[in-house]
């Protein structure tokens, strides 16, 4: 083995042991339920706005974004991440203090205790089913992040890929059983930094091989439609057009920010919530900077490409690129290998970023939503964390039995599972915090109505084409909110303890 593998091997070892590290240092401060699943609301304005961001920008961030702007241009890429950008915004702007607010009037700890405690208990099945749509999007979600470290680490150094997956597994469940939220914080505090470093270096160096900047932006002129917002490159002398309804369908992608479970408990957990505006100042600056790299490192590998730096990649291939870069760089000897390993750590920080919030998030509807809060199961306060920590353990096994096939798209797996989040909870997300007069039956019809409604557009109603084929959540998400809407005011009859819990929460949220 040259030296290069060498290298980038151990430096990833090194970062793979500082996680546990610091789940190790996490696990003293685990102690209860409230602590493993939400901190015991301890987290700081900064780890508060980068954990949020590291797990809501997984390894499609690293892998999928740059991949797509590589084959079809920027005009994909762009509106996609403009989308995501401006929901980002949005969601920190309105959602975030009212539901630390909420939450905290409330005493939950968990998205479904959220929703049965704003309706003082009226409905046990709001609970129960938010858990299990939880479970339903967020294992094969984690399993395509297992994908991508097995991914990795096979085309690295050449060995099994179910060998890597497997090891890969091993290292987030370890601290995330340990140290549960704050270390699944803490260590996506430190994962936004590696990729940080990861986007920027990879952005650099390719520039300089494909032979500057001016090259780059004369590849990208050369390819019909490349550069352009209204139109796809799908090959030499051939775009497709965009349409109106195409660009608010890639915009539709800032709806799903409202009903991310893993990101509406960093909200959730803040410590302080006059600290949040800060928060979103930091979260949104690194999400812009963040996004415009990824989809110039696209833009640039084709470029790297054209120059013969690196092979052409088809298809899946694609969301291969910055390994691809990162293996040239290791060829320039041992400092630039260990830089490399530190662009690969920062792949891997994007994945397990989102891994581990979402095997906690998982974890927490079966052993405390489904088994103690729906079937009422009398579990000892001690024994409550370990459960947790076994819970986790067992999604993650799942998670990897699904992971098995490698031929699977990080990207198209990433893009169901927001729609599905995004439609089932961001509608009454909303409505649960600003109207007073939303009810346990429109929320729960709502939710219904957006779980079944993404399956029944992606697979029924999408391949039609034409006008139908529009992402997902964009109609389904105007269904879910109108459904809640009219049931609602239907079923409305004043109940004055919900009530009065709501204007407690909202002279709270004014004194903030």
């Amino acid at each position: 083995m040259s030296h290069s593998p060498i290298c980038i091997m151990i430096t990833i070892l090194i970062y793979l042991g500082a996680m546990l590290y610091i789940g190790i240092r996490c696990s003293k401060s685990s102690n209860t339920v409230d602590d493993f699943y939400l901190g015991g609301r301890k987290l700081g304005p900064v780890v508060t706005a980068m954990s949020a961001e590291a797990s809501d920008m997984s390894s499609w961030l690293l892998m999928g974004l740059p991949g797509l702007a590589y084959l079809t241009g920027s005009a994909d890429a762009f509106w996609t991440a403009t989308g995501l950008a401006i929901g980002t915004y949005i969601n920190w702007l309105f959602i975030a203090k009212r539901l630390r607010c909420f939450s905290q009037t409330l005493d939950a700890i968990t998205l479904p205790q959220f929703f049965f405690k704003r309706f003082r208990g009226k409905n046990r099945a709001i609970s129960g089913f938010t858990a299990i749509m939880i479970v339903i999007f967020f294992v094969p979600y984690t399993a395509s992040g297992f994908a991508a470290c097995g991914k990795l680490f096979a085309s690295l150094f050449g060995v099994s890929y179910h060998l890597a997956l497997i090891i890969s597994a091993i290292v987030i469940v370890s601290y995330c059983t340990l140290g549960g939220f704050l270390a699944a914080s803490f260590t996506d505090l430190v994962q936004s930094i590696m990729m940080t470093m990861a986007i920027i270096i990879i952005l650099s160096f390719g520039i300089y091989t494909a032979g500057g900047f001016r090259e780059v932006v004369e590849n990208a002129q050369s390819l019909s439609g490349y550069l352009s917002l209204t139109q796809t490159y799908v090959s030499e002398n051939e775009t497709t057009t965009y349409s109106s309804l195409t660009i608010f369908s890639k915009l539709a992608w800032g709806l799903g920010y409202f009903g991310m479970p893993h990101i509406l408990l960093r909200f959730m957990a803040i410590q302080d919530a006059a600290k949040l505006q800060l928060s979103r100042r930091i979260a949104v600056v690194w999400v812009l900077i963040s996004l415009f790299i990824a989809i110039s490192i696209g833009l640039v590998g084709n470029a790297m490409t054209a120059a013969g730096a690196i092979p052409v990649l088809e298809c899946a291939d694609s969301e291969t690129l910055i390994i691809q870069v990162a293996s040239l760089l290791s060829q320039n000897g041992v400092i630039f290998a260990v830089i490399a390993g530190l662009i690969l750590s920062g792949i891997l920080a994007a994945t397990m970023s989102t891994a581990d919030s979402q095997l906690l998030v998982a974890s927490s509807s079966i052993s405390q939503d489904l088994l103690q809060d729906t079937f009422h199961l009398r579990i000892p306060p001690h024994k409550s964390v370990w459960i947790a920590r076994v819970t986790v353990i067992l999604i993650a096994v799942v998670g990897v039995l699904m992971a098995f096939d490698p031929n699977s798209s990080v990207f198209e797996i990433v893009s169901f599972a927001w729609a599905g989040f995004g439609a089932t909870f961001g509608p009454v997300i909303l409505l649960s915090l600003f109207w007073k007069k939303t009810t346990h039956q429109g929320v729960l019809l709502g939710m219904l109505t957006g779980a079944a409604g993404v399956f029944v557009w992606k697979y029924l109603i999408r391949p039609f084409g034409g006008i139908w084929d529009i992402y997902e959540l964009l109609p389904v998400f105007c269904v879910s909110i109108i459904v809640n809407i009219i049931v609602s005011h239907l079923t409305y009859t004043p109940d004055p303890d919900v009530e009065n819990d709501f204007c407690h929460y909202m002279e709270t949220v004014k004194k903030v």
